[in-house]
């Protein structure tokens, strides 16, 4: 079972970072309100960066992580992800 750590661009522009193990059925319960109290109110969410971890251990460790991080070091982690994303071959 992989997890990940993922963040989500809410329509407010706020950033929301969790974890899961099934990261389309995470986005779907966000999306529909019934996800983290936090993004209940700022819907629709973008999904923003994402990382595969290993284990739920590694997810929650990299999850405090990044929740540690400031804003524009977040912002950082998604424009790398866009700019791989992007990038040729």
């Amino acid at each position: 079972m992989n997890w990940v750590c993922y963040l989500l661009e809410c329509a407010d522009g706020t950033l929301y970072c969790g974890i899961t193990n099934d990261l389309d059925k995470r986005l779907a319960a966000h999306n529909a309100g019934e996800g983290a109290k936090y993004t209940r109110s700022r819907r629709p969410l973008k999904l923003a960066h994402v990382e595969t971890c290993a284990n739920k251990s590694d997810a929650l460790k990299r999850e405090r992580a990044v929740k540690a991080l400031g804003r524009q070091e977040k912002l950082a982690l998604c424009t790398r992800r866009a700019n791989i994303e992007d990038s040729p071959g």
